[in-house]
């Protein structure tokens, strides 16, 4: 029997700018997760929207890039993948749609090809305000499933009545990580870290990560952890003032935080071995890359009560989890953690049998399978 083939499309093009071989630099997950779907027997091919034309086969995967020269709208360029999809040698069984957000070129797309399953993947979209959720409800329509990391992460769209509560729904993690365990003290020696427990945040310092509560929480928890120390990679820090302010006015975290500022991806691994914790205090995530990495490299995840993040632990089962905006919650959790926690091993069987590439390379050939023998039942 011949492999299912899908076709994964990305309507975002890169800037143009970008060589197109750049994509799978600066967008990792883009051929991650289309070659973790190959390497579970899949056939896949991806459609790439861009500013010019090429075509590149690498890892088993047809990846080509398509001109939105001529295509300006929407619609447009649902057509031009239909086109696409329609030119290919091989017949498309299921099209996979990355992001909630191209109703409208989804829409045009299953015009022309009506027959084919179409799956939606949440990437941290949002409803529609209410007075366009009409013409997101027909355009949604056409959708045969969705995918989220978390299936609870569907919810504002069912409440929404976006789509029909019916409509299957697949939890399946956004992406994975290709980091590895390795030796913590050559990690440490390499990084210059260090504590008891060592803590690691990985984040931008904005509202939504809330560094505040964390360092409050650290703060806190030092009476029963002196020898805690906290190392903080982040990228934008719009919050920066609030946190130099708040760390230089509590004799509690003097010399005990060290911001390390922006760190380049290639050292991030290094970081995540050398730590006993990774701590994140999000509100709201609609994946979660960096916990995924950490998990990858065994930290112990110590991270806020949110859909995404329950998933990736198992409901806490592995690490802690902890109420987000909740510092007194926090500071227990790490106490907790120092306490008695997963070992680094154990952190890492988990993330292995439940988030590697080749358990999502998996889900994904599963959804597919099931969304062509729910088509074929109907036609029946």
């Amino acid at each position: 029997m011949a492999s299912l083939h899908v076709a994964q499309i990305n309507f975002i093009p890169p800037p143009a700018t970008w060589e197109p071989g750049e994509v799978f630099r600066h967008w990792p997950s883009l051929p991650n997760v289309a070659e973790a779907v190959r390497g579970s027997g899949t056939r896949v091919t991806v459609i790439q929207l861009a500013s010019r034309a090429a075509r590149i086969g690498r890892h088993g995967v047809d990846y080509r890039f398509e001109s939105i020269e001529g295509a300006p709208r929407p619609a447009d360029r649902g057509r031009l993948v239909a086109r696409v999809l329609e030119s290919l040698d091989v017949n498309v069984d299921v099209i996979h749609v990355n992001g909630l957000g191209f109703g409208e070129e989804t829409f045009a797309l299953a015009g022309r090809l009506p027959d084919v399953p179409i799956v939606l993947q949440d990437h941290a979209n949002r409803p529609p305000r209410w007075w366009q959720r009409p013409l997101w409800r027909r355009w949604y329509r056409v959708a045969s499933g969705m995918a989220f990391t978390a299936i609870e992460q569907a919810r504002p769209f069912v409440d929404a009545g976006l789509f029909e509560a019916s409509l299957p729904l697949f939890a399946i993690p956004e992406s994975s990580s290709h980091f590895e365990p390795g030796s913590r003290m050559r990690a440490r020696l390499e990084a210059g870290m260090h504590g008891d427990p060592c803590v690691l945040w990985v984040g931008h310092l904005n509202r939504n990560k809330d560094p505040l509560t964390m360092l409050e929480g650290v703060a806190q928890a030092t009476s029963r952890l002196p020898g805690l120390q906290l190392w903080c990679a982040f990228g934008s820090a719009p919050l920066m003032d609030e946190v130099r302010q708040r760390i230089d006015g509590d004799a509690r975290l003097a010399g005990r935080v060290h911001l390390m500022g922006r760190v380049e991806h290639a050292r991030v691994e290094t970081l995540m071995r050398a730590a006993d914790i990774y701590l994140s205090a999000s509100h709201v995530e609609g994946s979660g890359y960096a916990l995924l990495e950490a998990m990858a490299c065994g930290a112990m995840p110590l991270v806020t009560d949110i859909p995404s993040f329950r998933s990736f632990t198992a409901g806490g089962t592995v690490g802690r989890l902890w109420p987000r905006g909740d510092a007194a919650a926090l500071a227990a959790a790490l106490v907790g953690a120092a306490v008695e926690s997963a070992s680094r091993e154990q952190v890492r069987a988990h993330f292995e049998a439940r988030l590697s590439f080749e358990v999502v390379g998996r889900l994904w050939s599963r959804a597919y399978a099931q969304l062509i023998e729910q088509r074929l039942r109907r036609a029946s």
